[in-house]
This record gives structure tokens, sequence and C-alpha cells, in this order.
């Protein structure tokens, strides 16, 4: 072997950025190396920036043929079913141990994944395991590399993502035909991975999807001379150390007390959620199964993946408490321990503490000196104060799960008497941080008195007990809804998640934080894990499906919604995003069928998730517009004047853009000009809330006010660019695209309409939505519109 001076590259590309072209150019020159290798029938089957070296010159060198194999040579990796590779950059085929499918194009694939490395500085798949990233090769979409790097244009991306289709077919036909169309695009010539010639018109891309069972067959051994874990799904059995702490029964004989049981049963679920060493499954899932019939232990705990529940009672009476609670093998029904503690009502803690304990001895946890210390730490000595903080958790979880701003309210009162007794209270400060910031992001907005109030009593928590993980959980949130402050919110999370490792929460929020920044895949892995710990979850398989949403990944979405709307029927928000997935590929019929059993009077938007006019209309309303029912939609809103000041000027906001869009400017002027005075008001207030901005831009189109309707709508969009908020940034860009085909600037509105199309976006802006919409007629018959829809969708399984 030859000396090679410049070292490997991708040691080289952690030293100094390499430019598009040099990129390009090095990549075209391996290609050839590839397409030589194949000549003599060797196929490489780990490509890798560390397996290029770079010489003086820069020149590349291909090395480590140590996983080659002739292409006609019988091996015994197919019979053994190995994969071998490094994962990040492994096709499908290699990824499924399918050694007989590996030809050719598999290292095409391998030569896309180095190629989108060095233009985006991420390879195409990464996940936080091997088995996350083999699962992100086999199920996902590699995000467009323009996304990643705006430096690349079209035709550099084509080519990319040409290599790394799922379908080895429809990849380039050798190694040396991407050689030449990296050539021809240096070059400045057409290259011949046009969308229009490759993908063909009316052809669907077909996605592999591989089911569980196919993952339990493939992902094995691989090889550890590659730095690579060994994993086999079909030896992994259930995780022993797996527990689900049902609803504790009340047993006491004032009904009110129902409050105080689940706030035991919730307490032993907290503090064993604590302990690394186990699996447990978080509250939303367990609480399902509160119910005074006899419950099917096994068929429970199938549902929830855990070997072993957690059944008991409470019964209170005056200051004296029974606590009765057992341990059962789900597996076999076998009773593997049992304890009744009858104490006075200060020891709660003690007999939590103590069930958390016995449980982890039975089930042989390892616990940290830092977890045993906080299972015996008591939350306060002030016993009414624990009652009342109790009674302040039993309105919240109503508030979260009704979306109620009374049992906000009142979840809030409650904990802030408990700290009235005792300002020592860490998880009263923190819960009540946490409520507040709830409140703030589902109902109304906070001003910036009201979030620095908020921070305050984070800081007192923190103050009090810095290892507390609902202390920096609160502090993540307050981060992340507050400000929007994403790296400041992980760091938080990431510390939540190590005081508590079993918190399905802490899991959720760290993915839609990653959804924000337009990390998909980091996104989906997250809620993956939080869906492990709390299975029954609806609002998990949403927050899953919006994603695929996001993605243009139709079936995908519509198979997490359905799934969320399976688990719970009454899930407004998995309908609301079902309804959006069929309407954007222009089925009304299928999206009114979504809406069925959520309740009219639902108007369902929140106050961070505006942007489009068909949510300020009402997404529901708003599929009699798409089919210019515009009298309906009128009458939906048509209905008495509310009481509050909210809902009355969201009525008002619903009924003007219906009417723009209807062409009856004059006759909605009277309830324009009421809008105009609420809103002027509110953003003298709030002069950053972008919701108040684009409201007040579809106002002044009505009223003629072409010039300030822009400048409102420019400003919402400049404070929620897709660059600090992913998912909100491209509903705000669609906004101004809006507003800008209403207001006499086509041009601008369809450059932003190509850059939707070209990434992710929530389902209003698809090929098929703009057909239909509405709000685009004053562009409709304009040529470079009329390409838009002629054409085809830029991400996704259509594309």
């Amino acid at each position: 072997m030859r000396f090679v001076e410049g070292g490997q590259l991708d040691q080289v590309m952690k030293r100094e950025p390499i430019s598009l072209r040099d990129a390009t150019k090095l990549i075209a020159k391996v290609a050839r190396t590839v397409h030589y290798a194949h000549a003599q029938g060797i196929v490489h089957r780990d490509k890798k920036a560390g397996n290029i070296l770079l010489d003086a010159k820069s020149e590349p060198l291909l090395t480590d043929f140590g996983l080659a194999r002739l292409v006609e040579a019988e091996s015994t990796v197919t019979r053994t079913k190995e994969v071998m590779g490094t994962p990040s950059y492994m096709a499908p085929e290699q990824a499924m141990g399918n050694n007989a499918a590996v030809s050719s194009a598999t290292d095409v694939y391998g030569l896309g994944a180095v190629l989108y490395q060095l233009l985006t500085g991420h390879p195409p798949c990464a996940g936080g395991t091997t088995y996350e990233t083999i699962k992100l090769v086999l199920d996902t979409e590699p995000r467009q590399p323009r996304l990643l790097n705006p430096k690349i244009d079209r035709d550099l991306s084509t080519i990319c993502l040409k290599c790394l289709e799922k379908d080895p077919k429809r990849r380039y036909p050798s190694a040396l035909a991407l050689a030449e169309d990296l050539e021809h695009w240096l070059k400045h010539e057409p290259i011949l991975a046009r969308p229009t010639g490759v993908f063909g018109h009316g052809k669907k891309w077909v996605r592999r999807n591989p089911s569980t069972a196919v993952l339990v067959t493939v992902l094995v051994a691989f090889a550890i001379g590659s730095g690579v874990m060994v994993w086999n799904r079909k030896s992994v059995p259930l995780i022993p150390k797996s527990v689900a702490v049902l609803p504790f029964n009340n047993l006491s004989k004032e009904e009110q007390n129902a409050y105080f049981a689940d706030g035991v049963q919730d307490q032993i679920l907290t503090d064993l959620s604590q302990i690394a060493d186990l699996k447990v499954i978080s509250r939303t899932s367990v609480m399902q199964y509160k119910s005074g019939v006899a419950r099917n232990l096994r068929k429970i705990a199938e549902e929830l993946g855990v070997a072993h529940v957690v059944e008991g009672s409470v019964q209170r009476a005056a200051n004296k408490i029974r606590v009765s609670a057992q341990l059962i093998d789900a597996r076999t029904d076998v009773h593997l321990w049992a304890q009744t503690y009858d104490r006075d009502l200060a020891d709660v803690f003690a007999i939590q503490s103590e069930i958390a304990k016995a449980i982890a001895d039975q089930l042989q946890a390892k616990l940290s000196p830092n977890q045993s210390n906080a299972l015996g730490t008591a939350l306060t000595r002030d016993t009414e104060a624990y009652d009342l903080f109790l009674k302040g958790e039993y309105e919240e979880h109503l508030a979260e799960n009704a979306l109620s701003a009374e049992s906000f309210g009142r979840a809030q009162m409650f904990y802030r008497q408990a700290l009235a007794r005792d300002p020592n209270f860490a998880l009263a400060y923190a819960r009540l941080a946490y409520s507040e910031l709830s409140r703030h992001w589902f109902i109304s907005n906070m001003t910036s008195a009201e979030l620095a109030e908020v921070k305050s009593n984070i800081d007192r928590s923190l103050a009090i007990a810095p290892a507390l993980a609902d202390t920096h959980l609160a502090l993540g949130v307050f981060c992340y809804w507050g400000y929007r402050d994403y790296d400041s919110a992980l760091k938080a999370l990431d510390r939540a998640i190590e005081l508590q490792p079993n918190s399905a929460t802490i899991r959720s929020f760290r993915a839609a934080i990653y959804r924000r920044r337009g990390d998909w895949q980091r996104s989906i892995a997250e809620f993956d894990q939080a869906a492990e710990l709390d299975p029954r979850d609806s609002l998990i398989q949403t927050e899953i499906g919006v994603i695929y949403l996001l993605l243009h990944r139709w079936g995908d979405a519509e198979h997490s919604l359905s799934r969320a709307l399976a688990i719970d029927p009454h899930n407004t928000l998995a309908a609301r995003f079902l309804a959006r997935t069929f309407s954007s590929t222009g089925d009304i019929r299928r999206a009114r069928q979504a809406f069925e059993g959520v309740p009219v009077e639902s108007k369902l938007t929140f106050p961070n998730d505006w942007g489009t006019i068909a949510v300020m209309i009402d997404e529901r309303v708003y599929l009699d517009v798409l089919e210019r029912r515009f009298a309906d939609a009128l009458k939906a809103w048509d209905v008495a004047p509310s009481h509050t000041s909210e809902a009355r000027l969201r009525q008002l906001e619903a009924r003007v853009g219906i009417q723009v869009l209807a062409g009856q400017c004059a006759a909605a002027k009277s309830e324009c000009e009421q809008t105009r005075t609420l809103l002027e008001a509110r953003l003298a207030d709030q002069p950053e809330d972008p919701n108040s901005l684009i409201a007040l831009a579809w106002v002044y189109v009505c009223l003629g006010r072409n010039a300030d309707a822009l400048r409102v709508a420019r400003r919402a969009a400049d404070l929620l660019p897709i660059e600090k908020d992913a998912v909100a940034g491209q509903l705000f860009l669609t906004g101004l695209a809006e507003i800008e085909a209403r207001t006499g600037k086509p041009d601008e509105a369809v450059k932003i309409l190509r850059q939707l199309i070209a990434g992710p976006s929530c389902g209003t802006v698809s090929i098929a939505r703009l057909k239909i919409d509405p709000v685009w007629d004053p562009i409709r018959n304009r040529p470079d519109f009329q390409q838009l829809l002629s054409g085809l969708e830029q991400i996704g399984p259509n594309k």
C-alpha cells in the first residue's frame, strides 16, 4: 500500500468545510473508481467518508475493501443474514440483511450518502442507536438537502436524492451514470435526473415500510471490526424489569377523596420512574384502566408492554390513612409482594417511598445513591399543603385533557394555597409554573411580566430542590413555550431525563423541540421512545402524525392519526390533523368524516397555531370554503355574540376572512372596523403576537388597505421565520403568500409557494390543495402558478 499524506475525508471535513463544487468533483471521481471495481465484479458495500483518503493534491482514493465481495460469489453472509456495513450509509436492501439483493446499486446508495454528508454536514439517516438508525434507513426519507443547506440548488439535490432511493431500480443504473450526471452539473449542463424525466408523471414512488416482524428477522449481527453493535430483535424477550402502576381504588367514605387516591398512585409511579433500571409506563396510559370492575391484568400488561403490574387502594379517615399495594407478575398471575400500611396522614411520603423501594427490590432493579436518596425525600412536611397540592394536580390533569381555562385557574389556585402554607414546597412551585405555561401555550398568551413571574417560581424551585426532575422540566418548557430558546430548553430537558429516565412527557417535549428545529428524524425517534413509555397516549400518536403530515407522507400521517383516534375517539387534535391530511390530497369528503364526533362548538385553534386563513376561519368550517359554499361557512359562525371578548374577537376574525374570500368586502365593512379596533388594541399590549398580526392583515385587505396588510403580514412572518420554527414558520410564510396573492404581489406569492412545495409544510400547501383553495383565486390564471399545479410534489411519497 502506498503512503497517503492527506488523511481520511471525514477528518478533513471536521477541519474545514468543502465547497459544493469540490464535493461534487470528489464524488464524481470516487464514482468512477467504484465503477471500475464493479467492472471487475466487486461490490464495496461500505462506502463512507472514513473510507475515502485524500492525497497531498486532494485526489481521492477509495480504501477498506474488507467487506467487499464478488457479485457472483456464494457467501456465508447471505446464509446467516448478517448485516454488514456502517448503518448511516447502508442501502435499505443491505440493512434488511437481503445480501442476495446487494449489487452495484448498493454502492450507488453509499456514494449518495457520502455526497449528502458533504453537502449538508450530516449523514442522511442517523439515530441515537444502531437500531434507530437502521429503522430510519428502512422507514423514512432523507430530508431535502436544500433545506439543510440553502446553497444547494435543485439539480444537485435531485442527483443526491436519486442515489438514495429506497428501490434500487430507481437509483442511477451505474456508478458511471452518477459520475457523468455530477459532471453535467459541474459544467452547468442539464442533468439526466430531472424529476420530469426520472420520476415520470403519474408514477407512484413506493416507500419500503417493513413491519416489526420483518425487523425482527433482519436486524442481526454487525461487523465488530466496523465498530457496530450486535443486535438481534428475535432474542430480546419482554423486559422483565417493567411495570405499570394502575390507578388505586378510593375506599374512603367521602367520594371527594378520589383525588387523594390518584395522588398516592401518581407519586409511587413518579418515584419508580426515576429508576433507570426499570421500564415504567407513564400516567396517561395507566389512567385509562381506572375502573371499579375487575381488571384483566394479563391483557392490560400485554397492551402496555410490561411484565408486572401494581394494584392498590387508599382509604382515608380524618388524619389516618390506609394504603394497600401488591405487585403481580402479569404473565403468571403470581403475587410477588403485597403490603398494607396503617399510618398517620403525615407518614404518606414514607409509605409511598417504601412501596416504591419494595417494588424495585422485588424486580431486582439497581438504584444509584442519588435515586435512593430521592425516594426517601419528603415533598413537604405540611400535610395540609400536600392535600392542597393534590387537589391542584387533580384539576391540572382535567385542564390538560379538556384544555379548560377554568380548570387551569383552579389548579393554579390550589398550588398557590399550598405554597402559602409551605413556601419551601419545591414541587408546587414547579407544577404551578408548568400549569401557567400550559395555559399560556394553549389558551391565551402571557405578557413578558407574567412570564418573568413564572421564571421566578422556577428559580425558587431550583434553589430549594436542584435535583427535582419536575423543576428542570418546567425550566425546559419555559425556555421552549416562553421564548422558543431551543438550546436552553434541550439543556434543561436533558437534565430532567437524567433525573427521571422513564418520563414520556420529557421525551415528548424533546421530540417537539427537534420538530420545531426541523430535525424530523430525531423528532420521530424521540416520540417513538415516548410512545414506548406511554403506549396508550393518543397525543403522542397525534404528534407523530403531524410530522408525517409536514413531510407530505399522507399515508403515514393517516395511519398515526387514525391510531390516535382509535385510542381516544374524542381527540380533537387528531381529528383536525387527519382532516387536514385528507384535504391536502383534495379529498374533502373524507376530511368531513374525520370531524365526525367532534362537537360543532369546538373551534379547533390555539394561540400558537395560526398563520393561514384556514386556521383563522376554523379548519372544519374551511371545508365549506374549499367547496365554495361561503354562505354555509358564514352560517357556521352566525351565532349569538359571545360574552367574552376573546370569543367575540375570534368570531369576528373568522367572519371577516370568509367574506373576503367570498368577495363580500363591502358587506363586511362594519365587522371589519370592529375587528380592527379590537386587534389594534391587543397589538398595542402585545406587539409581537403573530396571530393578531395575520388577522389584522386580513382586516386591512377587507378595508382595501393593501400596503398595511402587507406590512403586518411580513412582520408576522419575520417574527417566526422557518429558521426559528420549522413548524409555525412555514405556516406564517404561507400566510404572507396568501396576503401577497390578495394585494397585487403575485410574483412574491408564487416565489414563496415554490419554496414551500419544495420542503415540509403542514398540508395547506400541497398541489392538490392549491388547485381547489379559493385563497389563490387572484393568481390562479397566471402561467407561473399554473406551472406549480402541473408539477409534482417535491417531498413525500408522491414527489
